[in-house]
């Protein structure tokens, strides 16, 4: 089994490494937001809904830039 390398992830010529960056600065801040404010539910549920989309997605690109560094 091969072993994961993280230096992969680093590939600022490709965009797709700008929208894990952009997408993990935006979850971060979602959190912050959730954490800091009193907000109602509806709005908080869907923040979260959100952050934990843009979690997945993250996964997602960090897998294809990892997978795509090896090619």
């Amino acid at each position: 089994m091969e072993r994961v390398r993280f230096r992969r992830l680093f590939q600022p010529r490709n965009p797709l490494f700008w929208m894990f960056i952009l997408l993990n600065v935006l979850s971060s801040v979602i959190s912050y937001l959730l954490r800091s404010h009193d907000l109602s539910l509806p709005i908080a549920l869907l923040l979260a809904a959100f952050a934990l989309g843009n979690v997945l997605y993250g996964i997602r690109i960090a897998l294809r830039l990892m997978s795509a560094a090896g090619e």
